[in-house]
């Protein structure tokens, strides 16, 4: 997740431009809280089965069971939004690989960039250290030299007297900050129904879909996108879990008053969790394929990003005791199975 910071208006807009990859399936996960707002006769659904989602084709959806009751959807909310901040704190305590794999556009698309990564949580972030560069595994001795960077800086966060560590929490605080009033405003920026149910990967899911709520005035620059996204979500209905996501652009988007720049209609993000410990769901696939304009530059992307070997290190204590223990043992994460 990007903290949107204040600086230069170039700044801005690369800050907008980086934000907006997570902030469509961000807001289907979080507006799910909203399931009691009541529907809304404005609803885009034909413009959704016009740009024929492969969703739609992969996940058939069974809408001839009973719909569930007012009082059943708003437990199902309460438990939803208990189990995402229980898994948004335990992501901050897990570590994970992650491949990143950006192509090109049309029917034949060439990769670009194609990069593994260990992504190790800091306390107050990430640190993203390469571990293969296309089939070329990184050297040993620039992974050593990494890991020892990592080190010393968990030794800041670790010390609570840390200037620096002191001003990363301070910043973090703000992007938490930042994030709780994203929840607050999806709570009203959305409407939704159920579909109905699917099976997806052997979990059965209630199917909803969200559609942008005519009566909501954003505040701030990232809530007037809520008006031009429409949403699908597969909640697993035993755990109340989203097993899969998808949010589409469906009108161009502006930021900025256009002048910072623009989301064209189209671009399509989605999301996929799985548990990765008991009650724990954590992503395990991203894909981004949009196109806008970056003040007058046009530009865009298709990228999809796996995660998985999900491990606990919990805050930066505990994290830098196993960071210490793996260069004292000088045992390579790249060897590990």
């Amino acid at each position: 997740m990007v903290t949107i910071e204040a600086g230069s208006p170039e700044q801005c807009s690369v800050k907008v431009m980086r934000t907006l990859k997570p902030f469509a399936v961000l807001a289907a996960t979080l507006a799910l809280v909203s399931l009691t707002v009541p529907a809304s006769t404005f609803s885009p659904l034909a413009a959704w089965e016009e740009s024929q989602s492969v969703l739609t084709d992969t996940f058939p959806i069974n809408s001839q069971g009973p719909a569930p009751s007012s009082q059943e959807i708003h437990t199902r909310a309460d438990r939803f939004v208990a189990n995402q901040h229980r898994d948004d704190q335990a992501l901050e305590q897990y570590e994970r690989v992650e491949r990143h794999v950006d192509r090109t556009a049309g029917p034949a698309p060439r990769t670009i960039e194609d990069k593994v990564y260990r992504i190790v949580p800091t306390g107050a972030g990430t640190a993203k250290i390469l571990l293969r560069d296309g089939n070329k595994p990184v050297d040993p001795a620039t992974y050593n030299r990494e890991m020892q960077n990592l080190q010393d800086l968990l030794k800041e966060m670790a010390n609570p007297n840390d200037a620096r560590a002191k001003a990363a929490y301070t910043k973090r605080q703000r992007h938490d900050s930042d994030r709780t009033e994203f929840v607050d405003a999806a709570k009203e920026a959305f409407t939704i129904r159920w579909l109905g149910t699917s099976t997806v990967r052997e979990h059965f899911c209630d199917v909803f879909e969200l559609d942008p709520n005519p009566d909501f005035r954003p505040h701030g620059l990232f809530q007037e996108a809520f008006a031009h996204v429409v949403a699908r979500m597969w909640v697993d209905r035993e755990t109340t879990q989203m097993v899969h996501g998808e949010a589409r652009v469906m009108s161009d988007a502006s930021f900025g008053g256009g002048i910072l720049g623009k989301l064209y209609r189209g671009g399509v993000v989605s999301m996929e969790q799985a548990e990765v410990a008991p009650g724990i769901w954590l992503p395990t696939h991203y894909q981004y394929d949009y196109s806008g304009r970056r003040f007058l530059f046009y530009f865009e992307q298709h990228q999809s990003i796996d995660a998985s070997r999900y491990r606990r290190v919990g805050p930066p204590s505990e994290a830098l005791l196993l960071v210490q223990s793996e260069l004292a043992n000088g045992k390579s994460f790249l060897l590990d199975p």
